[in-house]
């Protein structure tokens, strides 16, 4: 097989869904080196996966993995998805396209499956800038017609999409992620290096993910100023991520705050960074509103923090209700109540963070590839009886 994977998320500096096409790359291939895999793009991708391979120390990549920018003038670049890329996949003779960023082109010769990670933007568009929504609403019923099979990261996000976009259930699977390989522990030395870099310097309470509503930070830090208010814990509350999109009322708020000295937002941290404050936070704290899976929770839980999360259906699918402390994401009260217990019991910390570590340890990249291998094969399976049938 020789099968064509979406390069696009590798070419900016990867968030959830340039790691998921990077890790899942890699797998496929380790875990089929008979088959070949491409990872495709209109611009040069090879510098960031020898940067990505180079930041969690797992080696180079298996030798049937490759990223191609294919040879197409300007035209073709501009009009990647319903040109440049179409006519890369028939010339080549690809057996399959997977595009890991909710996108397949319209025409590819040979059967597309698609990743849809979440619906946040069809279910929370008060969260996203109007010009998505609008974008998302058009284009994800043609995305998910257009493939042969559409993916999906949880159990909740595939009954949502069979839902609100009418996908029928033999077309869409879960596939469940994975924490990646770098998120360990780290060592004393890369703790105290990292911390001293950003300025980290007391006990902290962590949230890593892209700054933007959804994320419900608001609530965090009302949160945060009732701990600091109404106990006598002074730890600092360090935020790691992009600025994203809609902030202007968190910063405002955090602005007014009388705790706002000891509110760090650090901007985008690399994976070994992230890898320094997982190990090193007091607490992890993630009070989304929405996810499609929710990898944050579990990469924390890999590194040995304990873990204070959102009471939503997919952080209860996937990090788990035993494994994790669950607060309604509205009420900031319960959730100042669930840090302040936490802090101040080394035992329930203790024991929270190793019930983490078992959880994360059943989810892995080996797992995802060949489930996802097995979507593969049944989609060009259905695709040789359909072209049989029709010449008779």
């Amino acid at each position: 097989m020789r099968i064509g994977i979406d390069g696009i998320p590798l070419a900016t500096p990867k968030t959830g869904i340039g790691h998921y096409t990077f890790e899942l790359a890699r797998s496929l291939a380790a875990a089929r080196g008979a088959d070949e895999f491409e990872l495709l793009a209109p611009v040069p991708v090879s510098p960031q996966l020898e940067e990505a391979c180079g930041e969690d120390g797992g080696g180079g990549l298996p030798a049937n993995l490759r990223a191609s920018a294919p040879r197409t003038g300007g035209h073709l670049r501009r009009r990647w998805w319903s040109f440049g890329l179409p006519l890369h996949l028939r010339e080549r003779d690809f057996s399959l396209y997977h595009g890991t960023n909710y996108n397949v082109p319209p025409w590819a010769g040979c059967p597309a499956v698609v990743t849809v990670h979440d619906l946040s933007l069809l279910l929370h568009p008060e969260t996203h800038e109007a010009r998505l929504v609008e974008l998302a609403r058009r284009r994800l019923p043609v995305m998910t017609r257009t493939a042969a099979h559409v993916l999906t990261d949880s159990e909740s996000v595939r009954a949502e999409i069979r839902g609100l976009l009418g996908v029928e259930p033999e077309r869409v699977t879960a596939v469940p992620l994975a924490p990646r390989r770098a998120f360990r522990p780290a060592s004393p030395e890369e703790v105290d290096e990292t911390r001293n870099r950003l300025g980290v310097t007391d006990d902290f309470i962590l949230f890593v993910g892209t700054v933007e509503p959804r994320k419900n930070l608001l609530a965090l830090v009302r949160a945060f100023d009732l701990l600091t208010r109404e106990t006598s814990l002074r730890p600092q509350l360090v935020i790691a991520g992009r600025k994203g999109w809609l902030t202007e009322e968190l910063y405002e708020l955090v602005e007014r705050s009388p705790t706002a000295s000891r509110i760090l937002f650090t901007g985008y941290v690399t994976d070994a960074e992230l890898r320094a404050l997982y190990t090193s936070c007091r607490l992890f704290v993630y009070p989304s509103l929405y996810e499609g899976f929710g990898l944050p929770p579990l990469e924390a839980m890999a590194c040995g923090a304990p873990v204070v999360a959102s009471r939503i259906p997919v952080i209860e699918e996937t990090a788990g209700a035993e494994a994790a402390r669950l607060v309604a994401p509205a009420d900031s009260e319960a959730l100042a109540g669930a840090l302040a217990e936490l802090l101040t019991d080394e035992a329930a910390r203790s024991e929270l963070a190793a019930r983490g570590r078992e959880r994360a340890a059943e989810f892995t990249w080996e797992r995802t590839a060949r489930q996802t291998l097995g979507v593969y094969e049944r989609v060009m399976a259905e695709h040789r009886s359909r072209r049989r049938a029709a010449t008779g």
